[in-house]
């Protein structure tokens, strides 16, 4: 098997595991709806099976979810996109570029904060609401920012987003610093 299938089935396998728990049914409750054998959704979600596109789409009807969410891997939680290195759009006629960092999800939105910390200091921030995405632009001197548990170190330019609904922190390193802070609430 090639590694992009086995990647494949490893995907469609968690997924299938976490929207069948998250709609709460059991695994011959989903079968039953789906229409396809118990083994084989068994199967499925111990990553030993190799489902045609007809049973993976039953199976999403079943879930109520789009058929992206069982084949499409995960987003992480955290992604940083170095300064300059955003996938840049030019303008024909003019000495602009334009680099998309995130785009915003229909039905959220969107508050736009300048932030600022003394040097060597830290705003350790409580959970947001189910939902809050944050996204950070460093615009003077270097931070750590992110989830509590796993922050990222950031230059100026650099970008990062992270869930808001977790305890998360914003640290500047070495001198003061300046970002642009994007809370995406959906």
């Amino acid at each position: 098997m090639r590694r992009s299938e086995s990647e494949a089935i490893e995907t469609i396998s968690i997924a299938l595991r976490h929207h069948r728990e998250r709609a709460g049914v059991s695994l011959s409750e989903l079968a039953k709806r789906a229409g396809v054998a118990k083994s084989t959704l068994s199967q499925l979600e111990s990553g030993e099976g190799n489902p045609g596109v007809e049973t993976l789409w039953a199976l999403a009807v079943a879930l109520n979810v789009p058929f992206s969410r069982l084949v499409e891997p995960p987003t992480p939680s955290t992604r940083v996109i170095r300064a300059g290195r955003a996938p840049r759009l030019r303008a024909e006629h003019s000495a602009f570029a334009a680099g998309l960092l995130s785009s915003s999800p229909a039905g959220a939105s969107r508050d736009i904060y300048e932030i600022a910390l003394e040097a060597d200091e830290s705003r350790e921030a409580e959970p947001h609401q189910a939902g809050t995405v944050e996204h950070l632009v460093v615009v003077s001197g270097r931070m750590r920012s992110g989830p509590t548990a796993s922050p990222v170190e950031l230059d100026p330019g650099d970008y990062t987003t992270f869930s808001g609904a977790v305890p998360h922190l914003y640290r500047s390193v070495g001198g003061p610093a300046t970002a642009v802070l994007i809370m995406e609430h959906s």
